[in-house]
């Protein structure tokens, strides 16, 4: 079987090197206090991601969703989730720099566009808080 994401990545790192060992905060649901207040649960995971500037037809896409805020383009090897209502469980959460060398942010998998059984390309938003 063709690995044609791996392919493509290796061209595209000559210009914008994956981040390695990304924390990735893997929703695993969430637990309701007695005053129903929930709080998310995660697992902590770490994988490899490619995090460019979203694209001009995917901008008119989120535009249409109603998403605002700072986004990024994130090819991950593996299954991020955003928000899936049905199984009850927030959306994953990636940790790195919003400029390379700055600070670690976290950002929040808001939109799936693609899922295969080895990647995932997502649209992530920045969390300010």
């Amino acid at each position: 079987m063709m690995q044609l994401r791996a392919l493509v990545n290796g061209y595209t790192q000559v210009v914008n090197q994956n981040l390695q060992a990304v924390p990735w905060l893997q929703s695993t649901g969430y637990t309701t206090d007695s005053n129903g207040r929930r709080t998310p649960m995660t697992v902590t995971n770490t994988g490899s991601a490619q995090v460019q500037a979203v694209a001009g037809a995917l901008l008119r896409h989120i535009d249409a969703l109603n998403i605002t805020g700072v986004l990024r383009s994130v090819y991950w090897y593996g299954n991020l989730q955003s928000v899936v209502r049905t199984d009850q469980q927030g959306g994953d959460i990636l940790q790195f720099p919003e400029i390379p060398g700055g600070p670690v942010r976290n950002w929040l998998v808001t939109t799936v566009i693609e899922t295969w059984p080895d990647w995932a390309h997502v649209i992530v938003t920045l969390q300010t808080s």
